[in-house]
């Protein structure tokens, strides 16, 4: 099923996507599917009539996880992959959806976009063993988790780098479990249609399984939190006036525009 969040002029909804691409429907539901079965209000729109939104608004957090391809790590300067994943956060204000401009700071001359498949998680849960990590994510969706890579060297920590407002790109809906395998799918990033990113999830260091497990030994996660799985080999600058699009396969298209703030930091 692919939930989608979206706004039709007025207040945000939620609707289940039908369709092939370009004739795909928007049907809307009743609630928030974080928390109650998708029932049909019988209202619905053709998707190219409303504004997708990101499908999920983090309640809590978004957990990212660092060096998760081999082939980034060498990119990154090589070394040896952590053996346990490399955990960071970004605050939920980074978050935007599909076509929200992705606005580099004033702060930074060094802005990299990173394609990552993301993680949604449907309930409470805390030190979920292996074996029951999929009773915990309600889907998965496309993530650009934008980093201002000059400052990620200078500050050394990533908060900052990792957490301006526009800074995580979510969409453009989210698909859920029962009808996604998420152990190999293409992902691919695109900027000004170019290929930059091409990889698969297969490569992952460590999966989406031992990821969840992992962040859950450390942090209670709550229904809409996400987890960023990390990104491949490829990363590179975002301009003023590009568009960035990040393709997981089984999910669909995140695109966004790249727009400078034009703010020289006054006071």
């Amino acid at each position: 099923m692919r939930i989608a969040r979206y706004t039709a002029g007025e207040d945000p909804v939620y609707g289940v996507v039908e369709g092939e691409v370009g004739e795909e429907v928007v049907h809307q539901v009743v609630g928030d599917p974080l928390y109650v079965e998708p029932t049909r209000t019988g209202q619905s729109h053709a998707l190219a009539d409303v504004r997708l939104l990101a499908p999920v608004i983090p309640r809590s957090k978004v957990v990212g996880i660092g060096k998760n391809y081999a082939d980034h790590v060498e990119e990154m300067g090589g070394g040896t992959p952590p053996g346990e994943p490399a955990v960071f956060l970004k605050p939920n204000t980074s978050v935007v959806g599909p076509m929200d401009p992705i606005v580099l700071p004033w702060q930074s001359e060094e802005v990299h976009y990173e394609g990552e498949l993301a993680v949604v998680i449907g309930r409470l849960c805390k030190d979920v063993p292996p074996d029951r990590v999929p009773e915990v994510v309600l889907g998965y969706t496309c993530a650009n988790d934008v980093t201002a890579r000059d400052l990620q060297r200078s500050d050394l920590q990533w908060a900052r780098a990792k957490g301006f407002d526009t800074f995580c790109p979510l969409g453009p809906w989210l698909v859920t479990a029962d009808e996604l395998a998420v152990e190999d799918l293409r992902l691919t990033t695109r900027v000004d249609g170019e290929v930059v990113q091409d990889s698969r999830t297969s490569l992952l260091l460590h999966d989406v399984v031992r990821l969840v497990s992992h962040v859950s030994e450390a942090f209670t996660l709550l229904p809409g939190d996400v987890i960023l799985t990390g990104t491949p080999a490829g990363v590179g600058p975002l301009r003023d006036g590009q568009v960035v699009e990040v393709e997981v396969e089984g999910i669909g298209v995140l695109r966004n525009p790249v727009r400078d703030s034009g703010d020289g930091g006054a006071a």
